[in-house]
């Protein structure tokens, strides 16, 4: 564990606060700006042009307050600054952006298949994969640990969702497409973003056509099998919805788990924190807690106002864009003594990189036992890792984390 360390937000000027920029993520410093709109405007309004803008709340609180109240604050409309201005299609259908009751009834309906028992049956083909993804590291050239971390991810969202494995590669690449679109590694040659984001979505959707064609003629004991049968108000969803959904839960699995593992791993290069853990093995749920607040993947969602109502005294009008930055909200120093500090046996550890509150991630076990296999192997197997080369983030103002980390590792 480091000692104790903070942030210095001293150069940061609230008036030219751009959250909406991707480079800010992928080149600047977010956690310095979200400390100075903590400490001098926690509820701020950033206008984006003549006719759009948002409120930013960055107090854990506020976060809590918002993402809780789905009643005040909807998600329906969308729940991503990258839809700001329009309503989002999948609204009242796929699960992420559908609120109670409807809400209620799908991830009932789902929730079976997001147990431990649903991922700890996976457990030897996980280990497995992560054995051959990371034992390469041991050569004096190492490994890309965001890619491998990538390739783990989509392994757990394919096994999930019974995908073919020879999927999985066009499956992550198209699934990084849809969070950044604005990346420079990952938008279109011609820079389009508008038109790499309808690309990663018209593929993932034909995709998941196909793949629902198939399951309808032979169905399994399968997530896709299940929501082909699921009722809602005692009629069956629809084909669109059903693939919608699909897309929304691989999406969830893999785009937000690999950042968790890399920018875990780059903090504990700079701790020794592998060897910590290999000490304290009775320690893992608790690193585990302290992985996910750490990188907070899921910078942020958005919410819209369904009346007139306030956040701390600041009124927010019926229909205003509301955006909640998780990460912020993680790092908040009234929850989080030595928020900037890793600390594997923080205890109490309230953080919300899964949401909260009716939303809640239903993944998140799956999540954290995919943390657990691969932290376990790596404590068991490594004394430590070292950063080979350029570490590069990923250019989005929605998922927090990073695309490339050269690593090379050394065996215990």
């Amino acid at each position: 564990m480091t000692a104790t360390a903070s942030i210095d937000f001293s150069q940061v000027n609230i008036r030219d606060v751009n959250l909406l920029d991707p480079y800010l993520y992928s080149h600047g410093e977010p956690h310095a700006v979200w400390a100075a709109l903590r400490h001098q405007a926690p509820v701020h309004w950033q206008q984006v042009d003549d006719k759009l803008g948002f409120w930013s709340i960055t107090k854990y609180r506020d976060v809590v307050q918002v993402l809780k109240d789905y009643k005040t604050f909807t998600s329906e409309r969308g729940n991503l600054l990258s839809l700001l201005g329009k309503d989002d299609p999948s609204g009242g259908k796929q699960m992420a952006v559908t609120d109670p009751p409807r809400h209620t009834q799908m991830r009932r309906a789902m929730h079976q298949f997001f147990t431990p028992d649903s991922i700890l049956k996976h457990e030897d083909q996980i280990r497995q994969e992560i054995r051959k993804l990371v034992l390469p590291s041991l050569e004096d050239e190492g490994i890309d640990f965001a890619r491998a971390a990538f390739a783990l991810s989509i392994c757990v969202g394919g096994c999930i969702l019974e995908l073919p494995s020879e999927d999985w590669p066009t499956l992550t690449r198209l699934t990084i497409m849809s969070v950044a679109p604005e990346d420079e590694e990952f938008k279109l040659a011609d820079g389009d973003i508008t038109a790499t984001l309808q690309l990663a979505h018209r593929e993932l959707f034909g995709y998941f056509q196909d793949i629902v064609k198939q399951r309808r003629r032979s169905p399994g004991d399968d997530l896709v099998s299940a929501l082909l049968q699921l009722e809602i108000d005692g009629e069956k969803m629809d084909i669109p919805t059903v693939i919608s959904n699909c897309y929304s839960i691989l999406l969830g699995a893999t785009a937000t788990t690999p950042h968790v593992a890399s920018s875990t791993l780059l903090e504990q290069t700079k701790i020794n924190g592998l060897e910590e853990l290999a000490a304290h093995p009775e320690s893992m749920d608790s690193f585990v807690e302290e992985a996910f607040r750490w990188s907070s993947p899921g910078s942020h969602f958005l919410r819209y106002a369904t009346i007139d109502t306030e956040i701390r005294g600041v009124p927010i009008k019926e229909g205003d864009a509301v955006a909640v930055w998780v990460g912020s909200a993680n790092r908040d120093e009234e929850i989080f003594a030595d928020p900037y500090t890793f600390n594997m046996q923080r205890h109490p550890n309230p953080h919300i990189s899964f949401g909260t509150g009716v939303h809640h991630c239903i993944g998140s076990k799956i999540a954290k036992h995919t943390m657990t296999f691969l932290f376990d192997e790596l404590a068991t197997n490594f004394t430590h890792f070292d950063v080979i080369g350029p570490v590069e983030y990923l250019g989005s103002n929605f998922i927090s984390g990073i695309k490339h980390m050269p690593v090379r590792g050394y065996q215990r």
